[in-house]
């Protein structure tokens, strides 16, 4: 199980690549057997470990393909989706098709949280952000206030 997290900023060189910070490719399993790079919802990619992906592909497969909105959804999701693997310089090359629809040049933002990093533009992150609502808690609240902390209150 991959448990990722962090925020580093990388640089693509001319060819594509940016190189994995080490902070973060330690947190890469020893049997690394490459990853999937994809579109992800909003303007960036997402890295997923190949068993990640194999795992989020189970589940959108498990759409209806006769249902119009399933098979949006199935072409949506897979659209782009790109096997790569580190290189011994610990480099990821991306597809130049993926970092036109990011908007990626230059610098990045790599955000690795739970099994996946995303991969956005360093300028679309902080935009991104930018738009933090002003009472985050109150949102933490609604999502979060109901649920366990995960001590057991026996």
């Amino acid at each position: 199980m991959y448990r990722f997290t962090g925020e580093y900023e990388c640089k693509v060189d001319s060819k594509g690549r940016v190189r994995m910070p080490s902070a973060l490719v330690r947190q890469i399993p020893k049997i690394d057997l490459g990853f999937t790079l994809n579109r992800g919802f909003e303007k960036h990619l997402i890295l997923y470990p190949k068993e990640v992906w194999d795992k989020k592909t189970i589940e959108i497969d498990r759409l209806n393909i006769y249902n119009k909105k399933h098979r949006q959804a199935i072409r949506f999701f897979y659209r782009g989706a790109t096997q790569i693997s580190m290189d011994s310089n610990d480099r990821l090359l991306m597809p130049k098709s993926l970092m036109e629809y990011a908007g990626i040049s230059g610098e990045v933002i790599l955000f690795a949280y739970q099994e996946q990093v995303e991969i956005w533009a360093k300028d679309q992150y902080e935009a991104f952000l930018g738009d933090e609502p002003e009472d985050f808690s109150a949102i933490a609240d609604d999502i979060f206030g109901g649920l366990s902390n995960g001590v057991d209150e026996h």
